[in-house]
């Protein structure tokens, strides 16, 4: 049954992370304040680093264990290492001194010994208590009860009481099994509270990779303007140039060389229509038309056509949301599928999109292999770039073989949809 698989499972985790919390939480806080203390005779220079390197892999495995075991994420709160901060060098020591997280990591040793015993025990104990009444022959319970009326350890003092110590055992073990996930949530919260980064850690940390994203989209967008500026010059303008310079020429010949004149002007005209497709293919580039027209769930379902590839696009939401924000999506969705055609040998994919709680979340899901990596150099760090400038984030699941499934979020609040001519004069 799920419900006991659930259970047991979680009563499981509990209890060895409570029951290990004991013994590892005390030591790593004892060698902790020692190191430190015996910083007056220079030892502490070096063993604390060396301790709090050890703190902190075990406060990872609890991040980790709490985002895979009760899908509670708790990002790192720790501040960059600053340079030349080698273990055994004072700036190494500052450093470790001056970050509010080691302080707090050793709070969460303190206090997660007794948490997390007291939590780990619950469960296990009720467990134990229910089986043994659902389990235990209430015969041989009675027949080592004592002169006080109890038995091993529940109370039985007639027949009723005997007649009913399966069902109380079913319910205390029912219970059990339900509190197990509430309890192993529980430890993941306390956990959240301390070795996640506060509030103001929290905006630090955003402002700084807000800062970054935006100097990698500076350079980008420089980048990108010195393409069309080439492209302009190499395409359009050449071509510009010789339509001028065949107009030109048939004036000349208008009179003289009708025929000529008339091949010149033809000329021409095929050349300034390749110049128009090429203004038109720069100008798709910059902002798609489609954005314009249609929006961005229209500009979806046009992208998802041009894919050489069955696309499914899932739009579900009402309104538009800024120009550039809306630019980007469209953008980093385009990416994301060149990267499904290059990369997955997949058959089929689709694209989400919604609104919720002031974000736009878009989903590009794939039926390929599987294994994509944002830092593999497959096309993801341009998305995660793109969407780092507004705030976004790029989430991706690819296990090996597939499917893979990339979330993006973007903050924005919504405009009312606009209304088309058509539908205002309809």
């Amino acid at each position: 049954m799920p419900f006991v698989r659930r259970g047991l499972t979680a009563i499981g985790r509990v209890a060895l992370l409570g029951i290990l919390s004991w013994p590892l939480n005390i030591a790593l806080f004892i060698l902790s304040v020692l190191s430190f203390a015996l910083t007056v005779v220079g030892l502490g220079l070096v063993l604390a680093p060396l301790v709090q390197l050890l703190v902190r892999r075990y406060a990872d495995l609890h991040r980790t264990l709490a985002g895979r075991w009760s899908g509670i994420e708790i990002p790192r709160p720790y501040r960059p290492l600053p340079p030349k901060a080698f273990v055994g060098s004072p700036r190494r020591w500052m450093w470790l001194v001056r970050d509010p997280a080691t302080w707090r990591d050793l709070l969460w040793l303190l206090g997660g010994a007794p948490v997390g015993l007291a939590l780990g025990l619950i469960a296990p104990v009720l467990l134990v208590y229910g089986l043994e009444g659902v389990l235990v022959v209430p015969a041989i319970i009675a027949a080592v009860t004592d002169d006080s009326g109890y038995g091993v350890t529940w109370p039985i003092r007639n027949a009723v009481d005997v007649m009913s110590l399966p069902l109380q055992g079913a319910l205390i073990t029912a219970g059990a099994l339900y509190a197990g996930p509430w309890l192993l949530w529980a430890l993941a919260q306390y956990d959240r509270a301390l070795l996640g980064p506060t509030h103001s850690a929290e905006l630090s940390r955003r402002v700084d990779r807000l800062t970054e994203t935006r100097t990698q989209v500076v350079d980008a967008q420089a980048a990108e303007l010195r393409r069309i500026e080439r492209d302009l010059h190499d395409g359009a303008q050449a071509r510009i140039v010789a339509l001028g310079m065949s107009l030109g020429m048939a004036e000349d010949l208008v009179t003289r060389d009708p025929v000529a004149a008339q091949a010149l002007i033809a000329e021409a005209r095929e050349a300034s229509g390749k110049a128009l497709a090429e203004l038109r293919g720069l100008v798709r580039g910059i902002h798609p038309p489609v954005l314009a027209e249609r929006g961005l769930a229209g500009g979806l379902e046009a992208l998802a056509l041009t894919v050489p590839l069955p696309v499914a696009v899932h739009a579900d939401i009402d309104g538009r949301p800024p120009a550039p924000v809306e630019s980007a999506a469209y953008f980093a969705v385009a990416e994301a599928l060149a990267n499904v055609v290059k990369h997955s040998r997949a058959s089929t994919a689709w694209v989400s999109l919604s609104h919720l709680g002031g974000a736009i979340y878009i989903t590009v899901g794939d039926d390929g292999v599987g294994g994509a990596d944002p830092h593999a150099g497959s096309g993801l760090a341009g998305v995660e770039r793109r969407l780092g400038a507004f705030d976004g984030s790029l989430s991706v699941d690819s296990p090996a073989g597939g499917p893979t499934v990339l979330t993006m979020e973007l903050p924005c609040e919504l405009s009312s949809p606009r209304i088309s001519p058509s539908s205002a004069t309809g």
